[in-house]
């Protein structure tokens, strides 16, 4: 079974862009995110209201970093990296299975740019020789085919598909997930 350590936190650099941990400052981005409509018009959450709440979600991803539960790492440019542009992350880890989800958000001002697909191929690189998993796996609203396509270009592939599995804001909706191997 793989046993996590997230100390000292794994920063993650790319040509462009540089994964640091969360901080506190990177609050007003964060509601941002978190509540901006097109960021979060597939993600099937609540959005985040205040401030406030943003902080507090911080802490949280923090304290399960600190607690070796998962790990979310900010999105930063390489040449800025006190601005947050997005977040990525591990959670829902299966240790006894050596597999983990990968979940992510990026600013619509970012988009298109490949900024994702570099991010996830840091973040895919860390898992497999970092933590040692031997699978990831991406649950997306089938709706977003962006998503997806980010996925598969980086060799993640379509595994299932859950019809109204998924039950937020008083409908139910279906989830596509997506799976990359160790190479």
């Amino acid at each position: 079974m793989l046993e996590l350590n997230f100390s000292p936190f794994p920063e993650l650099r790319t040509e462009r862009l540089l994964l640091r941990k969360l901080v506190k400052a990177d609050g007003p981005q964060m509601l941002f995110l978190r509540s901006d409509d097109k960021v979060m018009q597939y993600i099937d959450r609540e959005k985040t209201k205040t401030l406030e709440e943003a902080e507090l979600f911080i802490e949280r991803l923090n304290a399960a970093v600190d607690a070796n539960e998962s790990i979310m790492w900010a999105i930063t440019m390489a040449n800025d990296p006190a601005t947050l542009i997005g977040t990525i992350c591990y959670w829902r880890m299966q240790l006894q299975h050596y597999r983990a989800e990968v979940g992510y958000v990026l600013h619509p001002g970012y988009w298109n740019r490949g900024i994702m697909h570099e991010a996830l191929m840091a973040v895919s690189r860390y898992g497999f020789e970092g933590i040692k998993l031997h699978s990831i796996e991406a649950h997306i609203n089938p709706e977003n085919v962006a998503s997806g396509k980010v996925l598969e270009k980086a060799g993640f592939i379509r595994e299932a598909y859950f019809k109204e599995n998924y039950f937020f804001r008083d409908r139910f909706l279906d989830t596509a997930i997506y799976s990359l191997l160790k190479r």
